[in-house]
């Protein structure tokens, strides 16, 4: 049996909540109250069999706050733990080097994670990254410029670009 850590903390955007796995990984994360929200994301494999709500999750909580309050730099070290394929690893691993403030295409980021020709694939890393905000899947968009999709909303991600971008 194993047990997840909820904790979820008041935002500028919107509640958000992280799951954490004991050794303080997180698991899940999102701009919602919801854990149930997040739960379906996480690979079976790691899914938590019980759940412990605490107000804080230390070095996760004070990443959160310092982060939405302009050290854009606090989430960079959390640690993460996410399963899937060879690809998707290195797509996850991929999306953590990419600086707050220089949003790359899908293209770009398939050649960041090294495949240059796998922009589907790139963005089904994204759509399934269950680490949101420490695996900044939101620094992504579409060629031109447009935000493109993210499971928070749209006004979420356009928040979080201008944030980083400010």
């Amino acid at each position: 049996m194993s047990t997840g850590h909820v904790s979820t903390v008041d935002t500028p955007i919107s509640p958000f909540t992280a799951v954490v796995a004991m050794d303080g990984a997180v698991l899940a994360s999102g701009w919602t109250a919801d854990v149930d929200d997040l739960l379906p994301q996480v690979s079976p494999s790691l899914r938590p069999t019980a759940l412990a709500h605490r107000r804080d999750l230390g070095a996760v909580t004070r990443a959160v706050r310092a982060y939405h309050a302009g050290d854009l730099d606090a989430i960079a070290d959390v640690p993460v733990r996410q399963h899937g394929g060879e690809f998707m690893v290195r797509a996850w691993e991929a999306l953590r080097t990419v600086p707050a403030g220089k949003p790359v295409s899908y293209a770009d980021y398939a050649l960041l994670a090294g495949r240059p020709s796998a922009v589907r694939a790139a963005a089904t890393a994204c759509a399934r990254n269950a680490a949101t905000l420490f695996v900044p899947c939101h620094r992504v968009i579409r060629t031109g410029g447009a935000p493109g999709n993210f499971r928070w909303g749209a006004d979420v991600k356009r928040w979080l670009l201008a944030h980083e971008a400010a």
